[in-house]
């Protein structure tokens, strides 16, 4: 199906919309709706390949939302393509990416003609594969889903992601953060954590916000809880963690969103449509960058390393 070029504020209002209401109804999008193997749980395009940066929020929303089981998305065409038929009435998602256009611009006094590169949000339409008849066995759910296991079972993998990130972690204490002047991470011993798996999710965390400490990524982190960059940087460090708990196989309801922090997310989303879409790039680069440290341990469907504009692609 040809991708379309409604105006972006349409196509973000529309995805910022349906992130709000999982927020209000207590649910954080970027937690996946299912346990898999391979690629970090995300869904994948018809070819396998996964999906990146806000698509991956958005589909998973969606496939909450609905019930979708399958991992992969796919468009009426790609469907047909492969002897396969969207079922009549079943609506489509938005999947969506950046294009640009160059724009000669001349000065009026001067008359010097220079070029201006326009950014803008194009979308296409796509289909859950549990709304398609006909595909091959191995796009429906089953295979695919494993039984999450002990947390024993995962920390192989835990330990080699997070001993690959060279970050200063300190343990001690009841409280967990990462310190940008000093730059550090604190946390918790591991004992005082219900299991393994939460620890790794809080440390998911807070090692997102290490990724944006000036030597790295020079994210802006804000001076004080409430303020925008503050709650804007919260929420890249949510879905980031998201991102890798996904990659670890972890399960969805380890992390506990407070209330506060959840307010001060849906005042952005509410008042900028285009703040998810911004939040979930740069989570992505952060994602990769941290996942450049393990490259040994990489899972061959995992996104490569952002680019240097982590907004290049939003799908």
């Amino acid at each position: 199906m040809r991708a379309k070029s409604t105006p972006s504020c349409d196509v973000a209002a529309e995805i910022t919309s349906l992130i709000i209401r999982k927020l209000e109804e207590g649910v954080a999008p970027w937690s996946r709706p299912w346990r898999v193997t391979g690629a970090g749980g995300r869904p994948l395009r018809h070819c396998g390949t996964p999906y990146t940066g806000i698509n991956t929020i958005y589909l998973w929303a969606i496939a909450d939302a609905n019930g979708y089981r399958s991992r992969y998305w796919m468009t009426y065409r790609q469907a047909e393509a492969l002897g396969a038929n969207v079922r009549r009435g079943e609506s489509g998602s938005l999947s969506v990416y950046y294009s640009n256009f160059k724009k000669t611009e001349a000065n009026p006094v001067t008359g010097a003609e220079t070029e201006r590169n326009i950014r803008f949000l194009r979308h296409y339409v796509v289909f859950n594969a549990d709304q398609i008849d006909g595909l091959p066995a191995y796009f429906y759910s089953g295979s695919d889903i494993i039984d999450p296991g002990d947390p024993s079972d995962r920390q192989g993998a835990i330990d080699a992601f997070f001993g690959a990130v060279p970050a200063k972690v300190r343990h001690g204490g009841d409280r967990a953060f990462f310190h940008p002047t000093f730059d550090y991470i604190q946390m918790p011993h591991q004992r005082s954590f219900r299991t393994m798996d939460h620890y790794a999710s809080v440390r998911a965390h807070e090692t997102t916000h290490w990724s944006g400490g000036t030597a790295r990524l020079a994210r802006t982190f804000g001076k004080r809880f409430g303020d925008q960059a503050y709650a804007f940087e919260e929420l890249v460090a949510e879905i980031g963690s998201g991102l890798i708990c996904a990659q670890l196989g972890l399960p969805n309801e380890l992390h506990d969103n407070h209330a506060s922090y959840v307010a001060h997310w849906l005042g952005i989303l509410r008042a900028d449509k285009t703040a998810i879409i911004h939040a979930a790039a740069k989570a992505e680069q952060a994602f990769n960058y941290l996942l450049a440290f393990c490259s040994d341990h990489r899972d061959e469907g995992a996104p490569v390393s952002a680019p240097g504009d982590p907004l290049a692609e939003a799908a």
